[in-house]
């Protein structure tokens, strides 16, 4: 098995708040829309969902993880998921028949319905963007970074 040297998103819970902004990026980034302001009051459905425990004070970011030897790849039966030139897991809308074997073979839970409920999506880098990832831009408090490990 090859192992890819790709830039991945990681998150130290330490220094995460626990403020969910990194979810209204991620959304807005993917939405399309030339305003933030235009999420208020609308549910988001982000590839990046913060996960809280308040017992323990303990919040933290999942995103895709862009795995080495991916399962939501090979469990995919329309062979919508693939890697493109950068090594980013990326899944082609226009192939997905959202069976959904993808969300229920990711271990980390980073794939999800989108939110049409037509197509399965997940955090691609933001590479349609052609930017950071805009968690990791958005981030006020430097706990989302885009780095190769």
């Amino acid at each position: 098995m090859r192992v890819l040297t790709v830039k991945r998103v990681y998150v130290n819970e330490k220094w995460c708040l626990g403020c969910h902004l990194c979810e209204y990026h991620c959304e807005f980034s993917n939405s399309g829309l030339d305003s933030m302001t235009k999420l208020k009051g609308v549910r988001i459905n982000p590839r990046v969902r913060v996960e809280d425990d308040a017992a323990h004070d303990i919040h933290f970011a999942v995103s895709c993880r862009h795995c080495d030897d991916p399962l939501c790849m090979k469990g995919c039966i329309a062979g919508a998921i693939s890697r493109d030139e950068t090594g980013t897991v990326v899944i082609d809308k226009n192939k997905c028949v959202g069976c959904y074997t993808c969300v229920a073979m990711c271990p980390y839970g980073a794939v999800m319905p989108d939110s049409d409920g037509h197509a399965a999506q997940k955090c691609e880098l933001c590479t349609a963007n052609g930017k950071k990832p805009a968690c990791v831009e958005g981030c006020p408090n430097g706990a989302i970074v885009f780095e190769e490990r």
